[in-house]
């Protein structure tokens, strides 16, 4: 599986990328060719229903240096990097996706930021390329998640980075279910570089990140990595106890010195299906955290292949 060494290494995850893959693989090359040309570059086809592994096959026929893995269904692009990773060989790993939507001439700078001694460098799209409501919708969900994950992200920062090998075999021997390639890498605590770069457009369709995808995969990652919904959760059914408790001693000494029972069964039954609904979403947080804890214990592949080409 690692016979062959390379200096550099491209992992790309592909879904819904046909319109860009002959594009990319020329734009790479002429990058690449200018650092060094002893490289590889790592299609991960994630079971996409377009012609991305059809186009995969043509490149790899006529360019050795492209290599090909088509896994055998859908398991995610943070799964299909892994797939990539597992097999690279390179001295310097590079992650991108396979959109355009991070240049591939932008990969010199990543390259040369390396050469003052960083492990990792990651690239910031500070003038991102994307209509105004999914800024703001992606500036929100950032925002949210990391008051529920307890950390501080760039919404900037996503995948396209370089890094060292030695990094990367630190990272393979992360098997969580639970997958995000910038925040392992970021977890490990090598020394990392953040440049600015460029965030080209998307031209052919749309991202197939949707805004559902984004929040299961920040589920995910939040309640692997960090316990702050359960403490919120017990702190919030303190904050209710306590106003209960408040309510209920003045219903008491109001019945005792102003002789007024309470009134009716309203406030009653409100009460019992406020508190019977904080009870049901608690238990779901616990269900949650169970869950993951069930996923790990299964010990399953991170993901199977189906078939590969040039490795």
């Amino acid at each position: 599986m690692y016979n062959n060494k390379h200096h550099i290494s491209v992992v790309i995850p592909v879904y819904n990328c046909s319109g860009y893959i002959k594009e990319l693989y020329i734009r790479l090359v002429n990058t690449l060719e200018t650092i060094d040309n002893n490289f590889e570059i790592i299609f991960v086809n994630d079971a996409s229903p377009e012609k991305d592994w059809e186009y995969i096959k043509e490149l790899a026929k006529s360019d050795i240096r492209i290599k090909g893995i088509n896994l055998s269904r859908n398991f995610g692009q943070h799964y299909a990097i892994t797939a990539g990773l597992d097999f690279t060989t390179g001295d310097w790993i590079i992650v991108m996706d396979g959109d355009l939507q991070d240049p591939p001439e932008e990969i010199i700078k990543l390259y040369s930021k390396t050469k003052e001694g960083f492990d990792v460098v990651f690239g910031r799209r500070y003038n991102r390329q994307d209509n105004i409501p999914k800024k703001f919708v992606s500036k929100l969900f950032h925002r949210l998640f990391d008051y529920l994950a307890d950390r501080d992200t760039d919404e900037t920062i996503a995948n396209f980075s370089i890094c060292s090998c030695d990094v990367i075999s630190s990272y393979r021997l992360l098997r969580e279910q639970s997958r995000s390639y910038p925040d392992f890498i970021r977890w490990m605590g090598y020394k990392t570089a953040f440049i600015n770069i460029e965030h080209g457009k998307r031209l052919i369709g749309d991202s197939s990140y949707t805004f559902r995808k984004r929040l299961k995969l920040a589920t995910s990652i939040i309640v692997a990595h960090s316990n702050k919904p359960l403490k919120l959760s017990i702190g919030f059914g303190f904050v209710i106890s306590l106003i209960s408790l408040i309510y209920g001693l003045y219903l008491i000494l109001r019945y005792l010195f102003m002789a007024q029972p309470p009134q009716g069964w309203t406030s009653v039954m409100v009460s019992v299906y406020f508190i019977g609904g904080l009870l049901f979403a608690n238990l779901g947080i616990i269900g949650l955290y169970l869950g993951k804890v069930f996923d790990e214990t299964k010990n399953r592949p991170l993901y199977l292949l189906k078939e590969k080409i040039n490795m």
